[in-house]
């Protein structure tokens, strides 16, 4: 089963204006580009052709805005606290920034500052409305608010919120004044909503009712409509937050003003040409006509359109047909090509007068998830066809950066972000408990060409269906969906983080004759209300109902799979902690990896400002209160000693800090065996199972200073896992493993040409920099996109045959070797344990395992215990050297 979809980004200047990481002289250039009419025209000659997606949504040239943004005054219910605060902003940042509070992260505030959620805040501002009361339609524009809120203007309730994922718009201008207007946002305790919702709930339970203790977090979050892990999680804290999280404006306009617009290429193979789909939303006042110009210069296309736009909201669409004498250029994915764009220009005119101008950014790609049968496999494909090509997704997945969003800065995305790239990854999954990122963070994906999995934000839980909550739930999805709808990265909607897993695996002791009113609840939500809108709103991408699934095999089985794990449909999440990493016989040979991962600890530079001297050891109040995942410390140490000597210092600071760098190592190389099994499997069929052709490891990043499973620290250091994912993830890779006693090699290549490669295994004894013996593979065809096996010979002949090489005394190597042009990752493989290794240089005062970092100049500059070994890939001779894109 194969659906194909098509999509781009435009981003206009107008509504650039208003995103401060744009400089003063941006924006200056951007607002001439805009051309205001005459005062002397009446509102009856306007009209709008603007192209936008991005959120602030741009106004027309005759729109007065007025930004509510700065400074605003912060209360509690009972008055004892009166200070300023900042929106966009929270509750916690305003407490700290006025010195209320210390840093939310430091030691064990995150359990003290737990009365701030408890209480109800309210947010009041003043602002000047002489400028506003003489248009036809003044609103109010919250873009984020974090979360349940009553919203008074002069004492009047002029709306109310319940959804921090969505924009609300609000009709003030009858209760405007001429001189200062006061606004009020009133927040409830998201804690208390919670818990009362929940008790109003009464027919049965929506399980989870509250996390693990060891999460020392709060109950009831699937009841509200905010970040799901605000609540707590397995690697956050719990701060329920609260605040105005995103800009607040009004907006004055006679006429029209834009709701929403989208455009998305769309491409007709048999007439061998693109079409743009332009799509505007508008809030019109009072009817009107004109013209629309949309042009596309670089591919000598443009189109003029007459418009009318009657009262009311009203959804008007604009088919560009690209000039087919036209070579478009593809939107590609990291290491697969280019991420060009096009500028397409906007023109809106009435009788010849153009009263705006502006120009946006298009992107052109296709995508496909291909669900179909495979030879030699009872079950079905599961993978993504770009531009017609089929792409492994390697990466990970994305969590907030942040607790509170305000503090997630443009170099904070820019920074992590770039880190993926630099680590040779083309895919990120936002996971579904977070929250629906910036349009920066889409922005720069575009420009890096990060692919996105998109979740909904449904995650680990239950949710009710009550018809209020739907509600609010179907404008979140419209919203969103139109939104990010024109970002080339994002190439697939999810409706949930592994709801299907947990109902059907029965992960909250739901009675058999009680499954039914679940499923359908299930089935209400995700299938009949998300999926719909979705469909109704984006027909460019797929959509899958939750992440793992079956997709069209879940479908089959009426949207619940019995087994949503089954490794011959669909992704699967894997975790296993007691089984040794190193083996990679342990882990499924499924058709996609979208989760899978190992705790370790952040470097002790890191967790230095939040503790205290007190608190540096493994055993420490502070150790454990850090740790959300139910014996997360224990299972890192078990599964370091598999394989090496766990440090044993006698000075209590120093065998802390060897203890986290001991369990970056072993984090490091069990996501490096368990990625690279994935990246090999690409290719075959083993007993029905394989072709895989994705491994999204968790996860990126990090939101505090914890152990978790990312491979960024809080605040964006690399840990060793991210030097060796950027090996691991390179565009061509030799993957070595033993399987029935025989040393196997593969070829990996996700690049487009065939190459011709031989394996060169060197052997070298642990206590000797000399090579023991070198062996060679015959040369071999690697088609692109694929992996092969180059080398296979049994491990016992291969020593024999090295001196006295033992499994104990020898190391076996294949790192890369072929031209300088050529960037190359190292790889090794040893057959023991490195705890039972012999003839080891420095063993008790070197660690083991280490990784090359970035700044490391060459093999020669590493330590001779490191450097002794080496392998390669020998291309032939008269060919051209393979280079990752």
């Amino acid at each position: 089963m194969v659906s194909t979809f098509i999509a781009s980004s435009p981003s206009s200047c107008i509504n650039q204006l208003t995103e401060r990481h744009m400089t003063d002289r941006e924006r200056s250039r951007c607002k001439q580009s805009v051309l205001f009419p005459p005062r002397s025209m009446s509102p009856r000659a306007f009209v709008l052709g603007v192209l936008c997606v991005l959120s602030p949504v741009p106004v027309p040239a005759h729109t007065h805005t007025l930004s509510l943004d700065g400074k605003w005054t912060l209360t509690n219910s009972n008055a004892s606290l009166s200070l300023p605060a900042q929106v966009p902003g929270s509750v916690h940042t305003a407490l700290q920034q006025q010195g209320y509070i210390q840093d939310p992260y430091f030691r064990f505030n995150d359990v003290s500052y737990r009365w701030i959620a408890l209480d109800n805040w309210t947010y009041t501002v003043t602002f000047p409305g002489s400028q506003l009361r003489d248009r036809q339609k003044v609103l109010l524009v919250l873009d984020g608010v974090d979360t349940v809120s009553t919203v008074q203007l002069n004492g009047m309730v002029v709306g109310k919120t319940d959804n921090m994922f969505r924009r609300y718009d609000f009709s003030i201008r009858d209760w405007l004044q001429d001189g200062d207007n006061e606004l009020k946002v009133s927040l409830l305790s998201p804690v208390l909503y919670a818990s009362e919702r929940r008790n109003a709930h009464s027919a049965y339970r929506v399980p989870p009712e509250c996390p693990p203790d060891v999460q020392r977090g709060e109950c009831h979050v699937n009841f509200v409509r905010k970040e799901q892990s605000s609540f707590s999680w397995d690697w956050g804290p719990s701060f329920p937050t609260m605040g105005l999280w995103r800009g607040v404006r009004v907006e004055a306009f006679d006429v029209l003003q834009l709701s929403q617009l989208s455009s998305v290429p769309l491409y007709n193979s048999s007439l061998s040409q693109w079409t743009v789909q332009v799509q505007l939303l508008v809030d019109v006042v009072l009817k009107t006509s004109g013209q629309i110009t949309l042009s596309i210069p670089e591919l000598h296309t443009e189109h003029t359109f007459s418009s009318q736009f009657v009262p009311g909201e009203t959804g008007l669409s604009f088919s560009v047909h690209v000039n087919t004498s036209s070579q478009v250029r593809l939107w590609w994915p990291n290491g697969h090509g280019e991420q060009p764009f096009y500028r397409l220009l906007v023109r809106g005119s009435q009788d010849g007068v153009v009263i705006l101008s502006t120009e946006s950014k298009v992107y052109f790609r296709s995508v496909e998830l291909v669900q179909e049968p495979i030879v030699g496999s009872p079950g079905l494909s599961f993978y993504f066809r770009i531009n017609g090509k089929p792409v492994f997704l390697k990466g990970s997945n994305w969590i907030p950066a942040h607790s509170f969003q305000d503090r997630v800065t443009p170099a904070v995305l820019r920074n992590l972000l770039q880190s993926a790239v630099d680590a040779n990854m083309n895919a990120l999954r936002v996971w579904g408990g977070g929250v629906y990122e910036q349009d920066l963070f889409y922005d720069i994906c575009d420009e890096l060409g990060v692919m996105v999995w998109q979740d909904f934000m449904f995650a680990c839980a239950m949710y009710p269906t009550e018809d209020d909550f739907l509600q609010t739930v179907r404008e979140e999805v419209v919203q969103q969906v139109r939104r990010l709808a024109s970002h080339p990265s994002v190439i697939i909607w999810s409706g949930n983080n592994e709801n299907e897993a947990a109902l059907a695996t029965d992960w909250f002791n739901i009675p058999a004759s009680q499954r039914p009113t679940y499923v359908k609840d299930y089935v209400t939500l995700y299938v009949d209300n998300i999926r719909v809108i979705v469909q109704q709103e984006d027909q460019t991408r797929p959509f899958l109902v939750s992440s793992p699934t079956n997709g069209a095999e879940s479908e089959q089985e009426g949207w619940v799979a019995s087994n949503p794990y089954d490794p011959l449909y669909g992704d699967t999440h894997f975790y296993s902690y007691v089984q040794d990493c190193w083996d990679w016989r342990t882990f499924p040979r499924t058709r996609f990896a979208s989760e899978y991962g190992f705790q370790s600890w952040p470097s002790f530079s890191t967790l230095q400002p939040v503790s205290i001297k007190e608190d540096w050891s493994y055993d420490s109040d502070f150790a454990s209160h850090r740790q959300h995942h139910e014996g997360g410390n224990q299972q890192m140490l078990q599964q370091a000693a598999l394989h090496f000597h766990l440090p044993s210092s006698t000075q209590a600071s120093s065998r802390f800090t060897h203890t986290l760098y001991i369990t970056q190592v072993m984090q490091a190389q069990c996501v490096k065996t368990q990625t690279e099994f994935y990246r090999r499997s690409r290719s075959e069929i083993i007993e029905g199972k394989g072709h895989t052709m994705g491994a999204l490891y968790w996860q990126l990043n990090d939101i505090w200073q914890a152990p978790s499973w990312s491979s960024l620290e809080f605040g964006g250091k690399w840990k060793m896992l991210h030097y060796f994912a950027q090996d691991f993830f390179a565009a061509v890779l030799p993957v070595g493993f033993e399987d029935d006693d025989t040393l196997l090699v593969y070829a990996v290549s996700d690049l487009s040409q065939d190459l011709q490669l031989r394996a060169v295994v060197t052997v070298f004894s642990w206590a000797d920099l000399d090579p023991a013996c070198t062996l060679k593979s015959d040369l071999l065809l690697v088609p692109g996109g694929s992996a092969v096996p180059i080398f296979k010979q049994p491990v016992a002949a291969l020593l024999a045959g090295c001196g006295r090489c033992t499994r104990l005394t020898c190391l076996l190597t294949f790192p890369w070797r072929t031209t300088a042009a050529s960037k190359v990752p190292p790889t090794t493989t040893s057959c023991a344990h490195p705890k039972m290794l012999r003839g080891c240089r420095d063993r008790t005062s070197r660690p083991r395992c280490s990784r090359r970092r970035r700044d490391t100049p060459s093999r020669s500059a590493l330590p001779p215990w490191l450097r002794s070994c080496g392998s390669t890939w020998e291309p032939s001779p008269d060919a051209s050297a393979p280079t990752a894109s």
